[in-house]
């Protein structure tokens, strides 16, 4: 194996390098003061800074480098951040309607996690974080700030499971709002974002229903209490019975949102949830209410902010006039109208008097009504005689 001779070239120039400054710095030492300062700033000035500003811009490009690799770091973890704020968001917006669901509720609910799997029938059905131990029993009720979910399958004293009304299986007695028409609710077993669609089936011919009207649980059976938003009719659907309807729902609560829910107990069913989902939206117009009277409130504040300052304008444009020898513009008063002097009125002279119109009299008319013929009047020949018996 060779081995590499040392080069030695090298080593020799920087022997002839040392000796170099070895000698300038003695001479530098035995030079006279008048000289060796003039010499040492030459040098200082030509050989020292150019080294020491290389010096700066090695240690700025340093500082330059590791601060942008700080800067990517920090870019990084506040990219990061954004992307969780929004869903922090929306979990704790959606927290605040649990809650406010809770609250008008009042009684009579456990509220439970929804934990979805992933097999295939669990795209039917989710597992809840209450069990048997809280209240829940069989066929109770899964409700959402937004309307029905589902209800109970199976319950266990720590765990439950519970079918959405995405299940083949799922039927609820639906009615519209004003309850002039009712029906059965159920999945709509079609493909593609179809299957996330619901059906009202069992509608009267004769009734007819307009896009847009609310459906709700009718209560009939005695699972579903009566009130819990179902969906919203969309369009009907061609079928060939001829004796019903059938109409396509937008559900009230999308599947994939289904997080956290209220599960009722069966005396808050049996109690009925009326007016539970109807104070919700009474609670947002009022809150629209209020804020409507904030911002009256600001605009009234506002005018006078400004009525003040326009007042607090002329007050300086007055002092400022008067200042210069000017004199203040007056608003022109309306002069006085002088009474003129009355008219004499002229005596009226009296009218003469005209007779008054007498009506002719009329000759009386005799006003007794004769019952009879005269006394001793005749007869009417073809009066026949009076016989006496």
């Amino acid at each position: 194996m060779p081995v590499s001779r040392p080069i030695r070239g090298s080593s020799r120039l920087d022997q002839i390098i040392v000796g170099t400054c070895v000698l300038l710095s003695l001479l530098a030492l035995v030079m006279p003061g008048t000289v060796r300062e003039p010499v040492a700033a030459v040098f200082r000035q030509r050989v020292l800074s150019p080294l020491i500003m290389l010096q700066e811009r090695a240690e700025l490009s340093r500082r330059a480098f590791m601060l942008h690799e700080e800067r990517m770091e920090t870019r990084d973890s506040v990219t990061m951040k954004a992307l969780s704020v929004a869903a922090l968001q929306s979990e704790n917006s959606r927290l605040r309607e649990i809650i406010g669901l809770g609250q008008r509720l009042k009684w009579g609910f456990v509220p439970a996690e929804a934990l979805h799997g992933r097999g295939v029938r669990d795209a039917y059905s989710v597992v809840l974080s209450a069990g048997t131990n809280a209240g829940v029993r069989r066929l109770s009720p899964v409700v959402a700030p937004e309307g029905l979910v589902g209800a109970v399958e199976r319950a266990d004293p720590t765990m439950s499971q519970a079918i959405l009304w995405t299940h083949p299986d799922f039927r609820v007695s639906a009615m519209s709002q004003d309850g002039s028409t009712f029906g059965i609710a159920q999945a709509h077993l079609g493909a593609g974002p179809n299957r996330f669609l619901m059906e009202l089936r069992g509608v009267s011919f004769r009734t007819e229903l307009k896009p847009g009207m609310l459906i709700v649980s009718a209560g009939l059976g005695g699972t579903y209490p009566r009130g819990i938003p179902i969906g919203t009719v969309m369009s009907e659907l061609k079928t060939a019975e001829a004796w019903a309807r059938t109409y396509i729902l937008r559900p009230a609560v999308s599947p994939t949102d289904v997080n956290s829910v209220m599960i009722l107990k069966p005396e808050r069913v049996a109690e009925g949830v009326e007016g539970v989902w109807q104070q919700g939206g009474a609670t947002e117009a009022t809150l629209r209410a209020i804020l409507a009277a904030g911002d009256s409130l600001a605009r009234t504040a506002a005018l006078q902010e400004a009525a003040a300052r326009r007042a607090a304008i002329a007050t300086m444009r007055t002092d400022s006039i008067r200042a210069a020898g000017g004199t203040t513009p007056v608003t022109p008063q309306p002069r006085p109208t002088q009474p003129q002097p009355a008219q004499p009125q002229q005596p009226q002279q009296p009218q003469p008097q005209q007779p008054l119109p007498v009506p002719p009299v009329e000759p009386q008319r005799d006003s007794v009504v004769r019952l009879g013929p005269p006394i001793g009047a005749r007869r009417d020949s073809t009066t026949p005689p009076r016989r006496d018996r």
